[in-house]
């Protein structure tokens, strides 16, 4: 134990060295050590008294060890020697503490009461600012009534001046409207006595119409369209026309397309003849025009202009049944499938495959249109079904069998004049129907609309118990007074027996015998159902 002798007891006093210690202090240490490892190492043994006591030493010099102090422990809980400047400082912290947790407590205290009553004003607020707005959101009765009689008014001076105004009609719609009107008529004073002139005819109704299509498709985002088969048909009957009369295979291919494949659009895209849109019109133009054109030049035509002017029409069609150039289903078919397929290949590679990325941003095209358009019938149920890499080969797939269908009896168109002339004449008479059809059912439908949503909002502004008969906005009636819900009925009362009001008080639309009156409409604005070719 003798490593421990230079430790202090107390932080204030410095270590004691070993040498500076008297000699009998230094041989009490070292017995008291070599009695501690006597100790340790052998069993305990009783103590020998000391025959005489130690000398006192300086009190100075005292030992802090129990065993060498005159002091008894059991006169101190804790010994006055072992206590230091720590411990009297946690006895003078302790006040400061519970004035702290106090502090602490009163403080959040406050906080829980200031926090209730902010939520309890804010509540309150919250009801109030409700309140407020639903007051606000329902105005009074008299205001209310106020807007539904000039909602009706507006209601009624719109369909008012859509019904008689006549500067509703555009300009540009009045001469589409003559310029469709004289084109029926022009185009059978033709037929019937020019048919050897009537090339002329759809050659420059072509050169007028296409530059008007592409302006007006580029400017509506539809120029997609303009490489469709309808429009290169047309470019094959010009080339047939004005570049190679005498080639018989152009001929050909160029009649089975144009009997097949596009006249049978007019009945898929539903062409219709409606006068007053130009749009219709050129699309009835560019799907009717060619068979109208190979009829008057094939049936109509004489023999010796034939023969001078178009001698490969001359050669096929006084060919002999044995001759090569007599040709029947087979070859038909054989060589429209030519150009067919070099359409469809130019199609597919210049736009659906290089146009892909405006395709997909909205762009529409024919198949896009279709794919929409016969989404629920079972062919498109069909090919929506396949996976989406097969789509777009299936689709094309489909329209080529649509068009060899559609080849299978032009034959019969070809060598016969008379079934040709019927053929012509059932198209004409779709795209009358389909005309008839956008004239009285779309415009009649639309008008009917309007008709019954007025109905909707003069049954809710008479009858509508909520806007009169809130809680929050009417006022209790008093004793001899009517509320203002009975007042607005005696104010509708008396309004329905006037005659010359206003258009509010009577409307003569609404009667059920004049609402059948919706089907004559002769006047239009911008058609809303569009075709897309």
């Amino acid at each position: 134990m003798s490593d421990i002798d230079g430790i202090p007891y107390m932080k204030s006093e410095p270590p004691v060295p070993k040498t500076s210690l008297p000699p009998e202090i230094s041989s009490s240490s070292t017995h008291t050590s070599s009695m501690s490892s006597v100790t340790e190492d052998s069993p305990p043994t009783e103590p020998k008294p000391l025959d005489a006591p130690s000398p006192m030493p300086s009190p100075s010099l005292l030992s802090r060890n129990a065993s060498m102090s005159d002091f008894s422990q059991e006169d101190w809980e804790t010994p006055p020697e072992t206590l230091t400047i720590f411990d009297l400082l946690d006895n003078l912290a302790l006040p400061a503490r519970l004035e702290k947790w106090q502090l602490k407590l009163s403080a959040q205290t406050e906080r829980v009461r200031r926090q209730r009553e902010k939520l309890k004003t804010s509540t309150t607020t919250a009801k109030d600012r409700v309140v407020e707005e639903w007051r606000r959101r329902l105005p009074p009765p008299d205001e209310q009534l106020d807007k539904y009689r000039k909602r009706m008014r507006d209601s009624v001076e719109r369909l008012g001046a859509r019904w008689s105004d006549a500067k509703n009609v555009s300009a540009r719609e009045k001469l589409s409207f003559i310029a469709g009107v004289l084109n029926i008529f022009i185009s059978g004073y033709l037929v019937g006595g020019y048919p050897e002139l009537f090339y002329y005819w759809f050659t420059a109704q072509l050169c007028y119409f296409m530059p008007i299509r592409y302006y007006t498709y580029h400017k509506r985002g539809y120029h997609y369209f303009l490489a469709d088969m309808c429009y290169f048909v047309n470019l094959l009957l010009l080339l047939s026309i004005w570049v190679a009369p005498s080639s018989k295979r152009l001929f050909i291919s160029t009649y089975c397309l144009a009997y097949g494949n596009n006249a049978v659009a007019i009945a898929m895209w539903r062409n219709s003849m409606v006068f007053h849109s130009l749009d219709k019109v050129t699309s009835l133009f560019i799907h009717i025009m060619p068979p109208v054109t190979l009829h008057c030049i094939v049936h109509l035509t004489s023999p010796e202009v034939q023969q001078q002017r178009f001698p490969g029409i001359h050669a096929i069609k006084h060919s002999s049944p044995e001759s090569n150039v007599h040709y029947s289903l087979l070859g038909m078919v054989t060589w429209s499938s030519v150009p067919y397929a070099f359409w469809q290949l130019s199609y597919h590679f210049f736009i659906t495959v290089r146009r892909r990325e405006k395709i997909k941003a909205g762009r529409p095209t024919s198949y896009t249109w279709l794919r929409k358009s016969y989404a629920n019938s079972w062919i498109g149920k069909m090919i929506m079904g396949l996976p989406d890499q097969l789509q777009e080969p299936a689709f094309m797939l489909t329209q080529y069998l649509y068009a060899l269908g559609s080849m299978i009896p032009c034959p019969i168109w070809f060598w016969y004049r008379w079934p040709s002339a019927g053929f012509l004449l059932f198209l004409f008479s779709w795209s009358i129907y389909n005309g008839a059809t956008y004239y009285i059912d779309v415009f009649g439908t639309r008008f009917q609309k309007e008709l019954e949503q007025m109905k909707k909002d003069v049954a809710k502004w008479q009858t509508g118990p909520e806007v009169f008969s809130s809680p929050l906005v009417t006022p209790r009636a008093e004793e001899g007074s009517a509320t203002p819900h009975a007042k607005s009925n005696d104010i509708l009362t008396d309004n329905s027996h006037r005659r010359n009001g206003s258009s509010v008080d009577h409307i003569p639309l609404l009667d059920t015998s004049t609402a059948g009156a919706a089907t004559a409409i002769e006047m239009a604005t911008e058609d809303s159902i569009r075709e897309r070719k």
